[in-house]
């Protein structure tokens, strides 16, 4: 069995990291290791289904998976699923058609903006750890789509898009920055908020809590990554 960019992985490993990535969970932040501080300890997050949405998929989400069917011949090739969740449509995109779509998007289907590039680490989905996700507006026809490409931890590499969306420039570096996703083609790519040498990258799941021991009254509360594990 191979992951999305044909890396080996093995058949049981595959089968838990689903099983894991889209269980139901409880609480909001995954806390372990201490008691809950945050007041949502009862809340339980349904899993999301991996498969793609059924037609229809409602409001103007048909229509506008048929312009971009036909707009783009590739269409099946490109797109892995769609994804209606919430009232959002979520292509979720071959990285290597990612220019290509965004293109069409722009050119074709009236979406002059992206609002940006968002990192999600999920280090339990094997071989599509990262993910790069692509919100899109057409001003001039009120609607939204996103995109979204994901990529193993091992190869990391995603085309950039700063050419065809501008404005995407230093978001492509906060998520570089923060998630170590290296956007090919990117005029300089470069961190944003943290220092050149900086080892890591601060949003991923499994970067160290880091924090320093407290004294209050007479007690010492210990650093973050001593007292508590975030999943």
């Amino acid at each position: 069995m191979t992951d999305n960019q044909g890396h080996e992985v093995a058949p049981a490993q595959a089968v838990a990291s689903a099983e894991s990535l889209f269980a139901d969970k409880q609480g909001a932040f995954g806390v372990t290791g201490s008691g809950d501080t945050s007041g949502f300890g009862g809340v339980i997050r349904r899993g999301a289904h991996s498969g793609s949405s059924e037609r229809p998929y409602g409001s103007y989400f048909d229509d506008l998976a048929d312009d971009l069917e036909r707009a783009f011949p590739l269409f099946n090739h490109a797109i892995e699923r769609v994804v209606v969740d919430r009232g959002e449509l979520t292509l979720h995109i071959k990285r290597e058609f990612l220019p290509q779509v965004a293109q069409t998007l722009r050119d074709v289907l009236k979406f002059e903006m992206c609002l940006g590039v968002n990192g999600v680490h999920y280090p339990e989905d094997l071989g599509r750890e990262l993910h790069a996700v692509y919100p899109m507006l057409s001003m001039t026809k009120n609607q939204r789509i996103r995109l979204e490409v994901s990529v193993s931890d091992a190869d990391k590499h995603i085309p950039s898009i700063v050419e065809i969306y501008p404005g995407n420039n230093w978001h492509e570096r906060e998520t570089f920055d923060m998630f170590g996703i290296v956007f090919d083609g990117h005029p300089s790519l470069t961190r944003i908020l943290m220092p050149d040498d900086w080892e890591g990258h601060p949003q991923r799941k499994d970067y160290p809590l880091g924090g320093i021991p407290i004294e209050y009254k007479g007690a010492t509360t210990p650093a973050p990554s001593e007292r508590r594990s975030y999943r």
